[in-house]
């Protein structure tokens, strides 16, 4: 057991990518930080070890967040590492990219488990045991706006992520607890890059008027901000972290 006086925080889908950013920001920020992987073993490890040589505090929690299980396990190991928990980020998601004709009942499920199942079941947990106070954080994604074909049922998703935003931050009145989602724009992880052309990329880029991609701590920083007491006042709002690209 590794109680601490700091502000605790679970990062779902830490192990790369945008999680690991916002899991070593916050651990930054003086938050002690659980971070979730589903496989990644080696991968999480890197980051609580990052995390402690700069003189933070992490864990590394498996579980898939499809399972309410391996969720309550999670959130069980959370707090007896860090006698309770401030906040959640659900990070962990998913983007398989095909047209509606082309679509399968496969990928619809696995999309649907893990960026929706996945966050009502994090969600669900949070509002239950995180104290008075607490910030939880979703991802939801600016493609939704766009339309972009190939993305119908990713971008279904992460709507759905935001009515679940807004409508657990009027449940929670009087606690204090503020909900939101971050909906980044394309942004250079190995999730986006992967199956990619460079002038695919390099389209995506010039969407917005800053003309690059994205970097995980662009968003990371988002998320800092909404974590932060600065962040108190910003609740059921969807906040595009997308350079521009409307």
């Amino acid at each position: 057991m590794t109680t601490t006086s700091r502000k605790s925080v679970l990062v779902t889908g830490a192990s790369r990518g945008i999680g690991a950013a916002v899991a070593t920001r916050l651990a930054a920020d003086g938050f002690a930080v659980a971070v979730n992987y589903a496989g990644s073993a080696s991968a999480a490890q890197q980051v609580v070890d990052t995390i402690i040589a700069g003189g933070g505090a992490a864990i590394a929690v498996q579980g898939d967040v499809s399972s309410s299980a391996d969720v309550l396990r999670m959130f069980d190991e959370t707090e007896n590492a860090f006698g309770g928990l401030d906040g959640v980020v659900n990070n962990a998601g998913i983007m398989v990219n095909e047209t509606i004709a082309d679509g399968t009942e496969q990928t619809y499920d696995r999309t649907f488990d893990i960026n929706v199942r996945g966050v009502f079941l994090v969600l669900r947990e949070a509002a239950k045991r995180m104290r008075n106070g607490g910030r939880i954080v979703n991802f939801s994604s600016s493609v939704i706006g766009l339309a972009l074909p190939t993305y119908g049922l990713y971008s279904a998703s992460k709507a759905a992520v935001d009515a679940l935003t807004r409508v657990l931050s009027k449940e929670l009145r009087g606690r204090e607890i503020t909900v939101n989602s971050i909906a980044p724009g394309p942004t250079a992880t190995k999730l986006f890059l992967d199956g990619k052309t460079p002038e695919q990329i390099e389209h995506l880029a010039q969407l917005n008027p800053l003309g690059r991609l994205a970097t995980p701590e662009d968003i990371a920083n988002a998320v800092s901000f909404l974590m932060s007491p600065q962040g108190g006042w910003i609740n059921g709002q969807v906040i595009r972290a997308n350079g521009g690209m409307n």
